[in-house]
């Protein structure tokens, strides 16, 4: 599978965390949406993402460090949408300036919101949910 994928994270606490070349961020507790996208491996790449050991690559590795992953949703397609996809959340939710978008020209793959408007985008944008093998 190919496509699109969005991460919903929740940190528990404030939390300052060193994020490789993008330096330090302060986040607050609360809801995250990462957007992201995988054309070789779809399945791999959240599988990637939801475990625990592995070697930091990108962005989001140095967080999941400190947030949960509480749902997954996907969208099939043979084309890179995840930059359409982060621009519906630069609408009404809070970018976290420049992280996970050093390969484009993006504001941010990662916003800050309320938990009730973030799934209210993603239920616009019509992705299905990604069952989780275990709850995280």
């Amino acid at each position: 599978m190919k496509g699109s994928y969005i991460l919903l994270l929740n940190l528990k606490e404030d939390v300052t965390v060193n994020i490789g070349k993008l330096g330090k961020l302060d986040l607050k507790k609360g809801s995250y949406v990462y957007v992201g996208s995988a054309l070789n491996s779809l399945e791999s790449r959240i599988n990637r993402h939801l475990r625990r050991n592995k070697k930091i690559h990108w962005h989001i590795d140095y967080l999941l460090d400190f947030a949960l992953i509480t749902d997954v949703f996907v969208k099939e397609n043979s084309v890179k949408e995840e930059c359409k996809v982060a621009q519906f959340f630069t609408k009404k939710l809070i970018p976290i300036k420049g992280f996970g978008c050093s390969d484009c020209k993006c504001r941010s793959h990662l916003f800050y919101g309320r938990y009730d408007e973030i799934i209210g985008i993603i239920k616009k944008l019509n992705m299905k949910k990604y069952p989780l093998k275990e709850k995280p």
